[in-house]
């Protein structure tokens, strides 16, 4: 397999990477043939991935603005993947040009082509480090430089908790985090359920199957356990519920009325809440 010249030096390009089959999913152009293998495999039991990961991204997208509006204009970005269109700092900064991100990823890929893109950049930065060790993120230079713990700061973990196991302790991590971040930071998260996809447990579990056996297991939490990561939280309306569903800011944003004809956008939920 020739290695692609955006390919980091030292990874192995012949095992798929979450953060490569998301870039797929999304359309992007830095994955590999193994990504796309694993991605073709998931939507044979899933088709509505894309739409999806494309719910997922205009969440994101809506969650970053609410933030700037309730005063956030400092960023914690975990699981941040490959940049594509419509970053956190773009839509952080185009509506606050103070704003601050930092990006925190483990996949070499996913860091490498945030360094690239922020080259130059004086407000957002990008750190190595991995979500099950809190204390490296909140350690790092990069954080340290960029971002003023004492105020608040918008905690993004979008499409990342599912892919932490029940062993990981994953609601002690984002209460390690949360104690960690001044009263008025927010928690912005996205979570994968079964529940709203427009399939059978049966059928959507093939999918859940193919993460498992590139041993990135894809962890299916359900709603009510999906809201104790708010725990110490405060809930923004309208609380925990599908993506497109969370405060919907134009025409072209699916509604819960075009579930026949677009169910797979109402996958999994979203959220964002308050510290007290």
């Amino acid at each position: 397999m020739e290695r692609p010249a955006w390919a980091p030096p030292g990874i192995d390009i012949s095992v798929p990477s979450v953060s490569r089959i998301y870039d797929y999913y999304l359309g992007g152009s830095h994955n590999f043939e193994v990504d796309r293998q694993a991605a073709r495999r998931a939507m044979e039991f899933m088709p509505g991935l894309p739409k999806i990961m494309q719910a997922n991204r205009a969440f994101m997208r809506r969650a970053v603005r609410h933030a700037v509006a309730e005063g956030v204009t400092q960023f914690l970005d975990i699981g941040s993947g490959i940049p594509t269109f419509g970053n956190v700092h773009e839509i952080a900064q185009a509506a606050s040009p103070e704003a601050r991100v930092v990006y925190v990823d483990h996949d070499p890929v996913a860091v490498a082509h945030s360094q690239a893109v922020l080259a130059g950049q004086d407000r957002t930065a990008v750190v190595a480090a991995d979500l099950r060790k809190p204390r490296d993120i909140l350690g790092a230079p990069e954080v340290a430089r960029l971002l003023d713990l004492d105020r608040p700061v918008a905690l993004l973990m979008v499409a990342v908790l599912h892919f932490l196991e029940d062993a990981d302790d994953p609601y002690a991590l984002v209460a390690e985090l949360r104690d960690a971040l001044a009263p008025g930071s927010m928690l912005v998260l996205t979570h994968a359920s079964y529940e709203g996809i427009p399939l059978s447990e049966d059928v959507a579990g093939g999918a859940v199957g193919v993460y498992r056996d590139i041993r990135n297991p894809l962890v299916m939490r359900s709603g009510e356990e999906i809201s104790r990561f708010f725990d110490g939280f405060e809930l923004f309306e309208p609380g925990v519920v599908a993506m497109p569903n969370w405060r919907p800011d134009g025409p072209e944003e699916p509604r819960q009325a075009d579930v026949q004809e677009d169910p797979y956008a109402f996958s999994g939920f979203a959220g964002a809440g308050r510290k007290a």
